[in-house]
């Protein structure tokens, strides 16, 4: 036997020093140990929370009501100087925003390969609007899934992302927004968890914005849902 075997052998002999954990009791104990916390929480603190994560990460947020926000975010789009906007205008709010922008604002769908506007996208682009499937109020992550209409380019590509969040989807944390969306059971082919613009640091540990993705962000947290017509 040579010292690969045995040490395998010593292995495997010796008994675990604590027994395995199913993984739907490891689940029941993450979830008792949040569950007060949560339950303590009120939908305008996740509101807050979520607003005071984003903010401390770099990101500039604020809340709107469903009537409200696309007039806002076209106004602020052509107060930043935007001339083309990347958004899916077969969506609800892609459609309601395109209908709010000035003609200095151009809408652009991502309706071709990309290798086939691959240049014009990097050079010509200044921002994408993409809306959040959910948000994790604990660390200000949006929760992005991304599909044929709003591609992740959208959203890592210009260089100011705009993202939408619905109050009514934020989660306490990650454990909840797990558990709630049932990630366990099957998730989507691509999701971007999105805390912030794109940020990373030399060795001295001195921050730059926009060397892997958005260099600016803005998310507008929708405090309600338009009224069904």
């Amino acid at each position: 036997m040579n010292a690969r075997e045995l040490m395998l052998g010593r292995l495997r002999a010796a008994a675990p020093a604590t027994a395995q954990l199913h993984a739907d009791e490891l689940d029941q104990r993450i979830r008792a140990h949040y569950e007060q916390r949560r339950a303590e929480q009120t939908p305008a603190e996740r509101v807050a929370a979520m607003q005071a994560a984003l903010t401390a990460s770099h990101a500039d947020v604020w809340c709107a009501t469903s009537a409200e926000w696309p007039a806002q975010l076209a106004s602020r789009l052509a107060t930043q100087g935007v001339r083309r906007l990347l958004l899916d205008p077969a969506a609800a709010e892609g459609a309601a925003l395109k209908h709010m922008l000035p003609p200095a604002v151009e809408a652009l769908p991502f309706a071709r390969p990309l290798e086939a506007w691959k240049a014009e996208l990097f050079d010509s682009v200044d921002a994408g609007f993409t809306v959040a499937r959910s948000g994790i109020a604990a660390t200000g992550t949006l929760v992005l899934a991304p599909d044929a209409g709003t591609p992740r380019t959208v959203s890592l590509v210009p260089p100011l992302h705009v993202a939408l969040v619905y109050a009514d989807t934020l989660h306490v944390d990650l454990q909840a927004a797990a558990q709630a969306e049932r990630w366990g059971e099957g998730m989507p082919t691509n999701v971007v968890l999105a805390s912030g613009p794109s940020k990373t640091s030399d060795i001295q540990q001195t921050l730059a914005y926009g060397a892997h993705g958005p260099r600016w962000m803005w998310v507008i947290i929708v405090t309600d849902r338009p009224a069904q017509e």
